[in-house]
């Protein structure tokens, strides 16, 4: 089973300067209505494409979307190629901080 962190608690490291391997998987559409200064958008549909552009290092890889459900399965995705993951649940619908907008 991967690891899960609240919202609230993904809000608290960025805030407090932690580095985050932060990947958005909703789609561009949801993207460009607001989003995460921090995150990456790699669609959820893109995520096998694109495999090689998630890791940075050995940090784990944080995951968001909507409400927590398409990042439980690219958790799931990802955790069976072995890559270390975290899923942010409630998604976008708990976050409390700011959005940013566009690409």
């Amino acid at each position: 089973m991967y690891s899960e962190i609240s919202a609230a608690e993904l809000e608290t490291q960025l805030k407090d300067g932690k580095s985050i391997n932060l990947i958005d998987v909703r789609e561009p559409d949801e993207w460009q209505e607001g989003h995460i200064k921090e995150a990456r958008s790699i669609p959820l549909s893109e995520l096998q494409d694109r495999i090689s552009e998630l890791q940075q290092g050995d940090q784990e890889i944080v995951l968001i979307c909507r409400s927590g459900g398409r990042s439980g399965k690219a958790c799931d995705f990802l955790q069976a190629q072995g890559y270390k993951v975290v899923n942010v649940t409630g998604g976008m619908l708990q976050w409390p901080g700011e959005v940013a907008f566009g690409s």
